[in-house]
């Protein structure tokens, strides 16, 4: 039988997973990438929690998640084309364009 446990840690190991990504990859695609997962951890960790406490809250919350999760996605791939378009380069190491 699986408690809330096992879904708590298997939600810790997809959290840190995804930060690692955001933290060691410079490529933004993956850095995206990264933060969805994040993203998607804490969902993972919000429906576990909402269905062992017999509350709709958390899973209504996935909803909001995900909502700003698409937004974010759009609005991250379209930074990063018109990166390219501008620099043919995408590594994050080099882009200074945004600067101020």
């Amino acid at each position: 039988m699986l408690t809330v446990t096992h879904f708590t840690v298997l939600s810790a190991l997809l959290f840190a997973l995804g930060a690692l990504a955001v933290l060691v990859r410079r490529n933004p695609l993956i850095m995206l990438m990264g933060i969805e997962l994040m993203l998607n951890a804490v969902n993972l960790a919000f429906v576990a929690f909402s269905h062992y406490l017999e509350n709709m809250d958390g899973q209504v919350f996935v909803f909001i998640v995900l909502t700003v999760a698409a937004a974010e996605v759009a609005v991250g791939l379209a930074l990063v084309v018109a990166i390219f378009r501008a620099r043919d380069n995408v590594d994050m190491d080099e882009i200074d364009s945004l600067r101020g």
